[in-house]
């Protein structure tokens, strides 16, 4: 019977991904943006290895929400003290803070711990169309 294959840390081949978010639903976004951060969409994929590649996010303030999510869904932020509870719509979050609603989204699908947190370090997200990666010749990823 043969063994099945388990990558190494040492044998990781990473590229750089773009992915323009315009007009793309968040949630889909972040699915996809997930899985190559996780190194899913490889046929070398291993659970426990950090394989996935770099992802480059731009145009992050102009993802899209359907239904009534830009005024019903909120977002939360605590600080520690006693009524230091803070609420964000949808709205102000895509256009105050755009890149933290989408590394928001992101983080949330990846794996609790220390291996998630150093997925999550691989993730490069932008408000505008500009980006200072282009020395990594990302590739395009529709």
């Amino acid at each position: 019977m043969k063994n099945s294959y388990m990558q190494r840390k040492e044998d990781v081949v990473r590229t750089w991904w773009v992915i323009d978010a315009t007009d793309v639903n968040l949630g889909r976004l972040a699915t996809k943006v997930a899985t190559v951060l996780r190194g899913k969409h490889k046929p070398t994929y291993t659970p426990h290895i950090d394989g996935g590649d770099y992802v480059i996010v731009i145009n992050a303030s102009k993802v899209n929400l359907t239904g009534n999510k830009l005024d019903d869904k909120i977002y939360y932020n605590h600080s520690g003290y006693t009524g230091g509870l803070r609420e964000r719509t949808a709205r102000t979050m895509r256009d105050n803070y755009p890149v933290e609603m989408v590394e928001r989204a992101v983080k949330g699908m990846l794996p609790k711990g220390r291996l998630g947190r150093q997925m999550y370090k691989k993730l490069f997200v932008y408000a505008g169309s500009e980006h200072p990666h282009t020395a990594q010749k990302p590739k395009e990823m529709k």
